[in-house]
């Protein structure tokens, strides 16, 4: 069936129970994992308070230790079970990263996990899931 599973990953405590989803499932197929984390670039105009107060400099730094933190989680949940690869991409569009890596990586399927905001803050805040099944080709599992 699937033999390369893609799991993103905002480690978030959800996420992190679609990790666990996503490497169970690679495991009963004998599937190999690529978990991927997505870093939105620098922007001088920023909604994240932090941001404003960072240079590109410590802005990257800090991404890249918070990737770090987020994949290294994906790697210990898979060690015992799946090989596992790990990706960080900066990009604008999270949903945009995550299918190009998937394909890019030439995987089969992605397994990831929706936090199921409706109303007005889905609409506000969007859906980075729901962009992802809107645009890819590659067959998509939503943990909830």
């Amino acid at each position: 069936m699937y033999r390369h599973i893609l799991i993103p990953t905002d480690g978030s405590e959800l996420s992190k129970r679609a990790v666990q989803h996503g490497v169970n499932l690679a495991k009963s197929l004998g599937a190999q994992v690529t978990a991927m984390t997505v870093s939105t670039p620098f922007q001088i105009f920023a909604i994240e308070p932090a941001a404003v107060t960072d240079t590109p400099e410590s802005y990257a730094r800090r991404m890249a230790e918070t990737a770090a933190k987020y994949l290294s989680a994906v790697k210990d949940v898979a060690a015992a079970a799946v090989t596992c690869d790990t990706v960080h991409v900066e990009h604008e569009h999270p949903y945009q990263a995550i299918i190009e890596t998937a394909k890019k990586q030439g995987c089969d399927a992605i397994v990831m996990a929706s936090h199921g905001r409706r109303g007005v803050s889905a609409i506000v805040l969007g859906s980075e899931t729901v962009k992802v099944l809107t645009h890819s080709t590659i067959p998509v599992l939503i943990y909830r």
